[in-house]
């Protein structure tokens, strides 16, 4: 796999295989995409943050939903990375991959270690997507595979198969 440059990435936009709904050019880097926070969570409160700042009590789990939806074509997948300067505040997060073929807005679980607060302004960046080019293309992308979420908007706990069935999804 090779890692697409803020170029490459400019030029998959242009012809369309990749698509970054709510694109920012200030968010590229030299080596990916820096994603912002649409909406925070905070599942002990109950609490829902869509504007301002979201004080994230020290030692509390929340939930993370991005501004941006992503469209991947079948031949890139996205390694997400939690950006430095959270990880500097205590906040930590497990990140994994978009899978070939995946389109929807991102949700991330997220904890703030720390014992303090840390204040979480919305609109802020919050992770990074590099994008990788696969050697070919998938046989069966994301959708056709599992499509768990696929096409989802805001946060997003559940599958969509159990989000139907599932009233008391956030």
């Amino acid at each position: 796999m090779a890692v697409l440059s803020d170029s490459d990435i400019v030029s998959l936009l242009k012809e369309g295989s990749l698509r970054i709904g709510g694109f920012c050019e200030q968010n590229l880097t030299p080596n990916g995409y820096d994603v912002t926070i649409e909406e925070i969570w905070i599942p002990a409160k109950d609490s829902r943050f869509k504007e301002g700042i979201a004080e994230i009590p020290g030692q509390e789990w929340f939930v993370v939903g991005t501004k941006e939806f992503l469209e991947l074509p079948a031949d890139i997948v996205g390694g997400i990375w939690i950006r430095t300067t959270w990880v500097r505040k205590g906040i930590l997060s497990s990140f994994g991959r978009i899978d070939a073929g995946f389109n929807g807005n991102l949700t991330f679980s997220a904890f703030n270690a720390s014992a303090e607060p840390v204040a979480v302004p919305i609109g802020e960046r919050f992770a990074q997507v590099v994008f990788e080019e696969m050697r070919s293309a998938a046989s069966e992308s994301y959708d056709k595979r599992s499509g768990n979420y696929q096409g989802q908007r805001g946060i997003t706990l559940a599958p969509a198969d159990r989000q139907r069935n599932d009233r008391s999804k956030p």
